[in-house]
């Protein structure tokens, strides 16, 4: 069966920039400059739009160097945030938990372990976690990540359903169908109401999908959801942006996997369009 979509294989939650020397910088070694966070975020999405996910690779790997050489702690937590994500959709495993932990040592040094932008780090290092064997561990981070946006971010902010949606995909991981399965419909109940949100609310439903197969093998219930998905990926609101041809490229084989073959083969050239236009 293919893996169950993660919505964060490409958009991925950034790591909020706060202000305050004493807070960021403890130990009082201030680097004389920083790295340019934004501007570096705003080019690996550029890259990512077109598929580009080597030259996105080298460029990170650029500035987490940099990062390093300036003492930059809060520009490196950030690149090591976004290297999280990246070398989960590349596989590169190695990499991947090295970046996890220092991700995580970082956010100890800086004493920021309750903050917002803390709980974005955990979010990715939990789902870089999930897709490399330890959805235990994630699911510990995913929590931590729940407990401050429940106390940080009002209940109807687009982060929840992101957070949601993945920590259903490690619960599934584990067997734990039922709770993957309320977890999925509180994705539902955030992202339904989200500007542009049918994207992601169809990412859920393909992800109920395989569940509902795995868990109830209820034919009606997956042909339910899959069919909710197709509609909402047809939406004429949504933008063809790099983002949805992502989301149709992956969407894609779960629709082949469960016999909509013509839909299959729509939403790849869908995808294909839209990167040869980047």
């Amino acid at each position: 069966m293919n893996d169950m979509l993660d919505p964060f294989d490409y958009k991925e939650p950034r790591c909020s920039q706060c202000g305050g020397e004493s807070f960021y910088y403890p130990d009082r070694e201030t680097p004389e400059e920083s790295v340019p966070v934004d501007r570096v975020i705003r080019k690996i999405d550029a890259l990512f739009d077109k598929n580009d996910y080597a030259e996105a690779g080298r460029l990170l790997e650029f500035w987490q160097e940099e990062a390093r050489r300036l003492k930059d702690l809060r520009g490196e937590l950030s690149i090591e945030s976004e290297l999280m994500g990246y070398y989960r959709k590349t596989g590169n495993r190695e990499k991947g938990m090295k970046s996890v932990e220092r991700g995580l040592e970082l956010i100890r040094v800086l004493g920021m372990e309750e903050s917002v932008s803390a709980a974005t780090v955990y979010l990715n290092a939990a789902t870089a976690l999930k897709a490399f064997g330890n959805a235990e561990r994630a699911v510990s981070l995913y929590l931590e990540t729940e407990k401050i946006y429940e106390k940080e971010l009002p209940g109807n902010d687009v982060r929840f359903g992101g957070l949601y949606n993945n920590f259903a995909l490690a619960l599934v991981d584990l067997k734990r169908y039922e709770q993957a399965e309320n977890y999925y419909k509180k994705a539902l109940s955030v992202m339904e109401k989200a500007e542009h949100g049918e994207a992601d609310t169809a990412i859920t439903y393909v992800n109920m999908a395989h569940l509902y197969e795995t868990w109830k093998g209820d034919e009606d219930l997956v042909s339910a959801c899959m069919d909710k998905a197709a509609e909402l990926l047809d939406s004429p609101s949504l933008p063809r942006n790099g983002y949805y041809a992502f989301v149709c490229s992956k969407c894609a084989p779960s629709f082949g996997y469960f016999g909509y073959f013509l839909k299959d083969a729509e939403l790849k050239k869908r995808a294909e369009e839209i990167y040869a236009r980047a």
